[in-house]
């Protein structure tokens, strides 16, 4: 197994979340806040920060989820994505490891699908961290 990815001191923005979204479409707004309170609610150990402008779910400073909003839609990330089951087929990219949901207003995606995947990475990055 590689190294975990792991964000400090340095490598975290002093950036809060309100006014970031503030700075986003207000149609999306909505959808980004749902779903990054759905990462950080996943476990008392989950710390969210900000790393290269959007945030970002941490276990032990190992990120596993992520919200990023742009013009038109709303992704959902996952750090390791990749090796995570998506029986639903919700999961996009062709990274080595990272993969993402787009979510628009329109969107007819089941958010019980959305929750279950934020919940097999969080278990996913707790699994990797006792591994290291």
């Amino acid at each position: 197994m590689t190294k975990l990815l792991q964000y400090t001191g340095k490598d975290i923005q002093a950036i809060d979340f309100d006014p970031w979204l503030e700075q986003k479409p207000e149609t999306l707004r909505p959808i980004a806040t749902k779903w990054f309170n759905a990462i950080k609610n996943c476990g008392l150990d989950v710390e969210d920060i900000f790393h290269d402008g959007y945030p970002i779910g941490c276990v032990e400073e190992a990120p596993f989820a992520y919200v990023n909003v742009f013009t038109s839609h709303v992704n959902v990330g996952f750090f390791y994505g990749a090796e995570l089951p998506d029986d639903s087929g919700l999961l996009e990219g062709t990274g080595k490891r990272m993969r993402h949901i787009k979510l628009r207003p329109d969107s007819e995606l089941s958010d019980e699908d959305i929750s279950q995947l934020i919940k097999l990475a969080y278990e996913d990055i707790k699994r990797r961290l006792l591994l290291e």
